[in-house]
């Protein structure tokens, strides 16, 4: 799918510096914002039931154009289309800086996630061309990989620091001169590539999933505020179900589908995206919504809650060394499994919380319990979801982890937050003279237990699905170059 590429480039470690910078700024935006919810909250009005969209505008944009963004990249050029993704994610990111609606801040976030989606899969496309030696190569995703891993706490921090010292706003601004210095950097030291072969792009299968995702989100965020019986709410998941259908019947005829079946039909690598789904639904919304408990229930402020999210990224960061370890030696399946339900475990210790807990006690237990699981599932996941892919289909292979997780917690994020809204309404009005914050609360822990049940299905799912031992890892390491 890529070009031969037989001497080293002779720049490639300078491209390899503007990629790090780009991909730094698409991870720090995950995270980086969660932080500035209750601020941005406060500044413009956004209701509990619509906050989500801070979150979910973003990743249901970049989960389900990913594909299509990798493809585009492919047959028009991979520098052009990068370039395009950081000067599109740098105007996009400016605009969501200066929003003086809660609209025009969801729009924005959509338009990030737009750009974002040409943006990632041709960074990724082009390290894998520019490194042709298999051990610069191996060292070359070593570095993505660390900033892939590492940005996410550099986000909480620079988020927290952006909304107390500054504003919220900058956590949005602050991406548009990293995006243009990446930019004009990209023109000197990328090198433009291309794929061969067959250049068709399957625009109704893109058109349908992305109609469909997002009629199904907004008919969970109608069902915050309107109930589940509404006419809109109805209405809005019927159309969900019917396009979505029809994406996978389109998937089935058409010539160069978005998502070639033949991927998923397998049943690890199937396993793997289901599972890939189920834990995104589950797991972003932690986030989100202890993000608010630190800062509106607690009253943290932004940098505080910034750093007390790092014992999360502490624990990924150790027991994935742990589980890089066990996974030639016993397989995916006993690392997943186990992995996923301490992970529940730590979610439903999160259930405890109230006005009154304190950090030490209630929070920091969970998060370090939640980050041991995380680990043992995420450093596996990516191999069984290659598991005996071909070349034709790395890319998109490798793709796929990353949709089904951000299209997952997309739609987890939507799901959850109609959730924490409704209990929370239902007890203050069995509460009355209770302080809100009791009913915020509330509907936090009542979204935790429903998160928790996800990542126990995802657990039965990866433990009915996945059937390859540690031969089969060891036989996929070294194998398919993600997109």
């Amino acid at each position: 799918m890529t070009d031969p590429v037989t001497t080293p480039a002779p720049d490639r470690w300078r491209t390899l510096f503007v990629i790090a910078i780009a991909q730094l700024m698409v991870v720090l935006d995950a995270s980086i914002v969660n932080i500035a919810i209750p601020s941005a909250k406060a500044d413009l009005g956004i209701t509990d039931a619509n906050q989500q969209w801070v979150v979910t505008a973003y990743t249901l944009a970049f989960g389900s154009l990913l594909l299509l963004g990798g493809r585009i990249a492919d047959f028009v050029g991979r520098k052009k289309i990068f370039i395009v993704g950081l000067f599109g994610f740098a105007a996009a990111s400016a605009l969501g800086g200066i929003a003086s609606t809660q609209g025009l801040l969801f729009a924005s976030r959509g338009l990030q996630g737009v750009f974002g989606a040409l943006l990632a899969p041709a960074a990724l496309s082009i390290v894998s061309v520019t490194f042709t030696d298999p051990k610069e190569r191996a060292r070359a995703f070593g570095v993505y990989g660390a900033i892939s891993g590492g940005g996410a706490a550099i986000g909480l921090i620079l988020g927290g620091t952006l909304t107390e010292y500054f504003s919220w706003r900058w956590c949005l601004g602050v991406n548009t001169p990293i995006a243009l210095i990446a930019g004009l950097l990209a023109f000197k030291y990328v090198h433009e590539s291309k794929a061969g072969g067959d250049h068709s792009y399957d625009l109704p299968g893109t058109l349908t999933a992305c109609a469909g995702l997002f009629a199904l989100v907004y008919g969970f965020n109608e069902a915050a505020t309107k109930g589940w019986s509404a006419n809109i709410t109805i209405t809005f998941l019927v159309v969900a179900a019917i396009l979505l259908v029809a994406f996978f019947v389109i998937e089935n005829k058409v010539k160069n589908p978005l998502m070639p079946l033949r991927v998923i039909s397998e049943r690890n690598r199937g396993g793997s995206y289901l599972g890939s789904l189920v834990v995104g639904a589950g797991l972003f919304s932690m986030f989100l919504f202890l993000g608010i408990y630190l800062q509106s229930v607690l009253g943290y402020t932004p940098l505080k809650a910034g750093f007390a999210f790092l014992p999360f990224t502490a624990g990924i960061i150790v027991f994935a060394g742990v589980a890089s370890q066990l996974l030639p030696k016993v397989g995916p399946r006993p690392l997943m499994v186990p992995g996923l339900l301490a992970a529940a475990v730590g979610l439903i210790y999160l259930t405890q919380i109230t006005p009154e807990t304190s950090y030490v006690t209630h929070v920091l237990p969970a998060l370090l319990i939640m980050s041991s699981g995380m680990a043992l599932v995420f450093i596996p996941l990516s191999s069984t979801a290659l598991h005996g892919v071909g070349n034709r289909d790395a890319g998109v292979a490798s793709a796929l982890i990353n949709t089904s997780q951000q299209v997952g917690g997309s739609l987890g994020t939507a799901l959850l937050n109609t959730v924490a809204a409704t209990a929370s309404t239902t007890y203050m009005t069995a509460n009355a003279t209770k302080s809100p914050l009791f009913g915020l609360t509330h509907g936090f822990t009542v979204a935790f237990t429903v998160s928790a049940a996800l990542l126990v299905v995802g657990a039965v799912v990866l433990a009915l699905f996945i059937k390859i031992g540690k031969e089969a890892v060891v036989e996929n390491e070294g194998g398919a170059v993600v997109h």
